[in-house]
């Protein structure tokens, strides 16, 4: 039943899967759960092997967090991405916590972190696959890390509209000043007074629906210089 269920989507995500045992590929799947996440669920609180999280659905939002209580958003999962970070049993390397919790409503599948990491230990194709994806997603934390520590605030915000609008194929961005703040590691107060900014030269066009871009080469351009 559980095989029935995984297998599909695992064939499809993993370039090691036609190459592992049958026995392999029925271990992973026994030890795999489809679980749904209302908004603001959080996933993985950074204490424990919460398992390798594939989206199916939604979006989540990866960050850490200061002892303060202040949070960085280091990359957010959409459909079809995965992550492994969560998977603290799998990666032992790593000496941070991450958090991860549910931007809208999600649908994810999780592989148990032990389970992955005991075939991963019998399987250098497995062990490659797992280091070049968190290799991947540590450029993502660099990028965010570049951005706030040396980019400026209209440019930073720049990027963030023009990345969206091209992963959503729309001019229109529903989101709140407070939630683009959170994504780029400001304050709402900034993020708010930018975007008035950005209004005021006629780039965006702001209202109680959200953030309309109605000059994208002025975006654009923004987003692409230096400083």
């Amino acid at each position: 039943m559980a095989r029935t269920m995984f297998e599909p989507v695992y064939q499809a995500i993993f370039p090691f899967w036609d190459n592992i045992s049958e026995a392999e590929k029925e271990y992973i799947c026994n030890n795999s759960k489809a679980l749904s996440y209302l908004k603001g669920t959080v996933i993985h609180d950074g204490n424990d092997c919460s398992g390798v999280i594939l989206v199916r659905k939604g979006c989540l939002r990866v960050y850490m967090l200061s002892d303060s209580g202040k949070d960085i958003t280091l990359y957010r999962l959409h459909d079809g991405d995965m992550c492994m970070l969560s998977a603290s049993c799998v990666l032992q390397t790593i000496t941070f916590d991450v958090l991860v919790d549910a931007e809208e409503d999600s649908e994810c599948y999780i592989i148990s972190g032990s389970a992955f990491a005991s075939v991963s230990a019998q399987n250098s194709e497995i062990k490659i696959f797992t280091l070049e994806t968190a290799v991947s997603r540590f450029s993502d934390v660099m990028w965010a890390m570049q951005q706030i520590l040396f980019m400026s605030m209209d440019k930073r915000l720049a990027i963030f509209l023009h990345e969206e609008s091209a992963r959503l194929s729309s001019d229109m961005i529903n989101l709140t000043h407070e939630q683009i703040a959170k994504y780029i590691g400001s304050a709402r107060e900034v993020v708010s007074r930018m975007l008035k900014y950005f209004a005021n030269e006629s780039i965006v066009e702001l209202s109680r629906k959200g953030i309309r871009i109605i000059d994208k080469e002025r975006l654009r351009q923004l987003a692409l210089q230096h400083g």
